[in-house]
């Protein structure tokens, strides 16, 4: 199955964090007893094959690894799916569009071990979102769908997830809601809520995800647990945020 090396605790809930480097990845790994995928970002690399080796010396280190884009930069969709499948890290991050290629990408690298999830945004209409999250679609108008046929077209691709990304905090949380909803009622495997999430506001969010019956909840949490000073995402942060996730499911 898919996203089978994601050790989500009780089989619910990860996080999606950043790290400074692999120390600090393994740090965080021991405080949240595994549950967490460790996001490397393809925009620092000049290419692929960069990518590859550097992903594959983290895979040495932890058990997985997050590919992204670069805060949610389209252009780097194609360097993030080679990555992906070339090291089969676990989980990748991917625009609307990229997703399916992705999919076709990690099936015929034989890496079965990696969700995909894929970018859809909010508008600021309960029941819609964005899809034109692509490199060259962005440009456009923006396509505007149901958010329920957004979910069926993402199965129709074999995505694993939506990533619900700028959610602004809590901005955007009665459109949470309803992008939720439609992940459990068509049995989407996971949802990723992302964008402005913090040791304030985390509860409240993950909760909206389990009550609405999704299987899986992974939120990406990042700038606001990394000190500034250091560059590092800090672990006292990331204990915080386990204890939450205990007391919710």
């Amino acid at each position: 199955m898919a996203g089978q090396k994601i050790n989500f605790y009780n089989g619910k809930v990860a996080i999606n964090v950043l790290a400074k480097d692999i120390d600090n990845a393994k740090e965080i790994v021991q405080a949240i007893d595994g549950h967490v995928a460790v996001g490397v970002l393809s925009k620092q690399f000049n290419n692929a094959e960069e990518g590859i080796v550097e992903v594959n010396k983290w895979l040495k280190e932890i058990p997985t690894v997050s590919v992204g884009l670069g805060a949610g930069d389209p252009m780097q969709w194609e360097k993030a799916a080679k990555i992906a499948a070339a090291t089969d890290a676990g989980h990748v991050n991917e625009v609307f569009t990229g997703a399916p290629v992705a999919v076709g990408m990690l099936r015929a690298n034989n890496a079965k071990n990696t969700m995909v999830n894929s970018l859809i945004s909010p508008t600021g209409i309960v029941g819609k979102v964005k899809i034109s999250t692509g490199p060259v679609s962005q440009n456009g108008e923006a396509a505007i769908v149901d958010v329920e046929t957004a979910v069926l077209m993402l199965k129709d691709m074999g995505v694993h997830a939506v990533k619900f990304f700028p959610m602004g905090g809590l901005k955007s949380i009665e459109e949470l809601k309803v992008v939720a909803k439609a992940c459990a009622k068509h049995d989407l495997p996971s949802l990723e809520p992302t964008g402005g999430i913090d040791l304030n506001n985390f509860k409240e969010i993950l909760k909206v995800c389990l009550d609405a019956g999704c299987k899986r909840v992974m939120p990406h949490v990042y700038n606001s647990i990394i000190d500034k000073e250091t560059g590092k995402t800090r672990v006292e942060d990331v204990k915080q945020i386990y204890e939450i996730i205990k007391e919710l499911v």
